[in-house]
C-alpha cells in the first residue's frame, strides 16, 4: 500500500519508474518531475 509520505517523497530519477500498490494502482514518476496515477485492470 502506498502511503502519503511515500508519494510526497518521490523524486525524479534518470529513468521512468513506478511505485505500485497491491490492487493495480501505481504512481509513475518521469525524469521531468511529473507524477501521474495509473490503474491496471
Amino acid at each position: 500500500m502506498l502511503t502519503e509520505a511515500q508519494i510526497k517523497n518521490t523524486k525524479p530519477k534518470e529513468k521512468r519508474y513506478m511505485l505500485r500498490d497491491e490492487h493495480g494502482l501505481y504512481l509513475e514518476s518521469i525524469p521531468s518531475g511529473t507524477k501521474s496515477w495509473r490503474f491496471r485492470y
